[in-house]
C-alpha cells in the first residue's frame, strides 16, 4: 500500500526560470495594452521636446530644496493672512441665507448698472432733489438697509 502524501514540495525556480516568468508577464501586459503604451510613449516624446519632461525631472531632483523653497514661501505672513482671511470669509459665507446674498448681488449689479448712467447724464443733484429721494421707496430701502447694517458692523466690532 502506498503512503499517504504529508508534504507538498513546492518547486524552486531558479533565478533564469524567475526571470523567464516576469518577463512573460510583462509581455503580456504590453500585449494587452498596446495602444495605451503607445500613446505614452508618444506623450513622452512630446515632453522631452518641449524641454518640459527635463524640467519636471530636475523638480523631482531637487524635491528637497523645492519643497523648503515651497514652504517657506506658504509660511510668509502675506500668505497666511490670505489663507486665515479666506477662512474667515468662508465661514461668513456659510452663515449669510443664500437667498439674501442672492438679492444683494442682483441689487449690486442694477446699482451698478444705474450709477453708470448717472455717470454719463452728468447729472447734478441738488438738497430739494435729495428731500424728494427720501420719499422714494426704492432709495429708502437702501437707506434703511444701509443703517441696519452699519448698526450690525458696529455691533460686531465693539467685541
Amino acid at each position: 500500500m502506498a503512503k499517504p502524501i504529508t508534504k507538498i514540495e513546492e518547486p524552486v525556480l531558479t533565478e533564469k526560470e524567475k526571470q523567464d516568468q516576469s518577463l512573460q508577464k510583462v509581455l503580456e501586459d504590453v500585449s494587452k495594452n498596446a495602444d495605451g503604451i503607445k500613446e505614452t510613449i508618444q506623450l513622452l516624446q512630446e515632453l522631452h521636446e518641449s524641454g518640459i519632461l527635463g524640467a519636471i525631472n530636475h523638480l523631482v531632483e531637487a524635491k528637497e530644496q523645492v519643497a523648503k523653497i515651497a514652504v517657506g514661501q506658504m509660511l510668509r505672513p502675506p500668505v497666511t493672512n490670505a489663507l486665515n482671511n479666506a477662512m474667515a470669509a468662508a465661514g461668513v459665507l456659510t452663515e449669510i441665507d443664500p437667498e439674501t446674498t442672492k438679492k444683494l448681488t442682483a441689487g449690486l449689479s442694477k446699482g451698478l448698472q444705474k450709477a453708470e448712467e448717472g455717470l454719463r447724464t452728468n447729472k447734478k443733484v441738488g438738497v430739494f432733489d435729495l428731500v424728494k429721494l427720501l420719499k422714494d421707496p426704492d432709495i429708502n430701502r437702501v437707506i434703511t438697509f444701509s443703517l441696519d447694517l452699519l448698526k450690525g458692523l458696529g455691533e460686531g466690532l465693539k467685541d
